[in-house]
């Protein structure tokens, strides 16, 4: 079968899955394909073993099919792990036909928005997942059993979703309630109901910043500048590999960090550990957020200097 042939197999198998319902004609709609061939896919399907369930006019795979796995499960990088995954490719030869395959298929996967950040395990892969599609369908959602950190109320919450932090650990969404946008932890959410509403409040969705050491922040930023030794510069881009695309060389053996920041917390932790071969250019409120943490957190480095 020719690699179109199954990626159109594919596409049609993630709209055929989810909770969302589809006629031939919206799934014809959608995938940009006739009638005739939307019916010889669903065909291949049956014969493959798949079980094809009728509601009306809608049309569905059933997951209890035999060897049956949701396709929106089996491919999940992050951003910083689709980096890693391209340098790794960059390192195979360029005469390797199979490095351009592997790079082809890693940027398809790397550019669509719809893929999780990370691979997801446990109890908070059925959150993820419903928040997933409800984002895909631009769908609100009722988040049940949130359990807040302030306070520890536990309550339902009418929310329209649109976007993650790093490794799905929270949600971006525009809250009905208080009309504000939001970051809830997905771990703090009982179930996930999806609703038939679609989104009334897209052009209010503001996803906050995210730094490259994970911090969030709805509109503060600080920018640093660092000069970096071998060492942490090898470090930083090990830790975290978005940093790279803020790095520039200085010299042989040097190399500056130029970025903005959420909040300076993820860098202090980075900086502090390394201080011997990193140097804070033009920065004295982090220089002086710098001397705290250490009288706080590390002792016995204040003491020593």
């Amino acid at each position: 079968m020719d690699q179109p042939k199954i990626e159109r197999l594919l596409r049609l198998m993630k709209m055929m899955t989810t909770n969302t319902t589809y006629s031939v004609d919206e799934l014809a709609e959608r995938l940009d394909m006739s009638r005739r061939t939307i019916y010889r896919y669903i065909d291949t399907f049956r014969e493959a073993g798949f079980v094809i369930k009728k509601s009306g006019n809608h049309i569905r795979l059933d997951k209890e099919s035999p060897h049956f796995k949701d396709i929106s499960q089996l491919v999940h990088f992050t951003e910083e792990e689709a980096v890693i995954l391209k340098r790794a490719i960059e390192n195979i030869d360029d005469n390797n036909m199979l490095k351009q395959n592997l790079k082809r298929k890693l940027y398809s996967v790397y550019d669509n928005k719809i893929l999780a950040d990370t691979i997801v395990k446990g109890e908070a892969a059925a959150t993820v997942h419903s928040i997933i599609e409800a984002i895909e369908n631009r769908k609100t959602v009722i988040l049940h059993d949130y359990s807040s950190a302030h306070g520890s109320v536990v309550r339902d919450r009418r929310v329209e979703p649109f976007a993650f932090t790093t490794n799905y650990v929270q949600t971006w969404c525009y809250d009905t309630e208080s009309h504000t946008c939001k970051l809830f932890k997905t771990s703090r959410i009982g179930s996930v109901e999806i609703l038939n509403d679609d989104w009334l409040y897209e052009d209010k969705h503001d996803k906050g910043f995210i730094d490259v050491f994970r911090m969030t922040s709805n509109h503060a930023r600080a920018h640093i500048r660092l000069r970096l030794g071998l060492l942490a510069r090898n470090l930083l881009i090990e830790e975290y590999p978005l940093a790279e695309q803020h790095l520039s060389q200085e010299d042989a053996d040097h190399w500056i960090l130029d970025t903005e920041i959420a909040d300076y917390a993820g860098v202090a932790r980075f900086v502090v550990g390394l201080m011997d071969d990193i140097t804070i250019i033009n920065s004295p409120e982090f220089e002086h957020y710098i001397a705290e943490y250490v009288r706080r957190f590390w002792p016995q480095i204040s003491s020593a200097k």
